[in-house]
């Protein structure tokens, strides 16, 4: 975005017109690349190149949830090409960033004062650019180098925008589908989304996600500053070294030992604070990690982090020690235990099973593969095959989160495509959970 560039458009009709017409002009691509898949082409991706950089684009001028959902339609293996992935994935941290006046207005509005006083230096290149704000890497008076989150102006007018839109839709498809609880998960996500508007609100969840890591060595939460921390510029520790979306870039290079070593760390992320403390980072993606030049894990931006019930994260506990572990287990009476309404839990049985027989597999022996399993083309297949079942399946709305991050994470390991002993570096969590202190 360069400097004479228009403001962020905030209106529901503009922004709603955007994504029509980047729609219209991607439907011909999609449909061709459709039709190539169904005859049996399973080398065609759901975007050529040229529509890929089309639709980053206008999700990257959009920001937003517009861009959001971008973020995580690059993630996605089956839809897309590894080439039309790497175009998409620049949504992850490489947005059209805003030009820097507008950032000092907004670092002079927060803070008091202007950044040279604030800080000792301030690069005005961002270090990365997202869906809601920028980092710029800045100095403090003492020295200490840092990473500033910086929101963009009228981000919150725009994800209003975005949301309302989203819920029009929502509302007509409940309504035709007959799976009314839609609306529940609707606003469970609604209301996370806007809690990340709040970077205040973001340096609590990211003390109370390095405190849930505490345990974990492998992996380093950056500190915020408190004093440089306000709803609208987020203040952290940097940390400096390769982003896990670059990693993934160059993977066809790196032997299985190390990209193994890293799916490890990347579990440790999701389900040792989870195991440990029921806390989840619930946006996996790959620009939210970076590998850092001891070898060691970073984790960043914590707007998504949620603390899950007592109840939800029993039971599940009690299922993922059950998988690892070969013990028999009831998966519907566990479901219905932790939150879950059937309304015909016999039914559902069949389709349960089928679901979590997929999604446990990389527990369940000594070596997985995750390069050739096709765990997502499999789930995706399971889903449409029982369509009508899944309005009587109505999971507790803290779901939306925890699968969120679950499913996230498990894409980063499709992508990733190492070979090994899940099942090992997943019991050693549950040892760790089960130990005193």
């Amino acid at each position: 975005m360069a400097d004479d560039d228009p403001k962020l458009s905030t209106g529901r009709l503009a922004r709603l017109a955007k994504l029509a017409s980047m729609s219209a002009r991607l439907s011909t691509d999609v449909v061709a690349r459709g039709v190539k898949r169904l005859t049996g082409d399973e080398s065609a991706s759901a975007l050529g190149a040229g529509a890929a950089e089309k639709l980053v684009a206008t999700l990257g001028d959009l920001k937003g949830l517009a861009m959001k959902l971008g973020q995580q339609l690059s993630m996605d293996s089956e839809m897309l090409s590894p080439e039309v992935r790497a175009i998409v994935s620049r949504l992850q941290n490489a947005a059209p960033p805003m030009p820097w006046a507008r950032v000092r207005e907004v670092l002079c509005a927060e803070l008091g004062r202007p950044p040279e006083e604030a800080f000792a230096s301030f690069s005005e290149a961002p270090l990365a650019a997202a869906s809601l704000g920028q980092v710029h890497l800045a100095t403090l008076h003492d020295g200490t180098r840092v990473a500033v989150k910086v929101q963009y102006p009228d981000i919150a007018d725009a994800l209003h925008a975005d949301l309302s839109n989203l819920g029009t839709m929502v509302k007509v498809v409940s309504t035709t589908t007959r799976i009314t609880h839609g609306r529940d998960y609707f606003e469970e996500l609604k209301a996370g989304l806007l809690e990340e508007l709040d970077y205040v609100e973001e340096a609590r969840r990211g003390e109370l996600y390095r405190e849930a890591c505490a345990q974990l060595p492998g992996l380093v939460i950056p500190r915020s500053y408190p004093a440089l921390t306000t709803r609208r510029v987020l203040t952290l520790e940097l940390l400096e070294g390769e982003t896990f979306k670059d990693f993934l870039a160059r993977r066809e290079g790196v032997d299985n030992a190390e990209r193994f070593r890293v799916a490890g760390l990347l579990t440790q992320a999701l389900w040792g604070p989870f195991l440990l403390h029921g806390v989840v980072h619930a946006d996996p993606h790959p620009g939210n990690f970076m590998l850092l030049p001891d070898g060691r894990l970073g984790v960043l931006d914590f707007g998504t982090v949620k603390r899950l019930s007592p109840v939800w994260c029993s039971v599940n506990r009690r299922l993922f020690h059950g998988i690892v572990h070969g013990e028999p287990f009831d998966v519907v009476a566990l479901s219905l235990e932790s939150g879950f309404v059937f309304d015909d839990a016999a039914a559902a049985r069949p389709f349960a099973e089928e679901v979590l027989d997929i999604i446990a597999r990389p527990l369940r022996s000594d070596f997985f593969d995750f390069a050739e399993a096709g765990m997502s083309r499999e789930l995706r297949n399971v889903m449409l095959k029982n369509a009508h079942r899944l309005p009587g399946i109505k999971p507790p709305k803290q779901c939306v989160q925890f699968f969120r991050a679950v499913g996230g994470m498990a894409q980063n390991l499709e992508n990733l495509g190492a070979s090994g002993n899940y099942r090992a570096t997943h019991d050693a969590l549950l040892a760790l959970a089960a130990s005193p202190g």
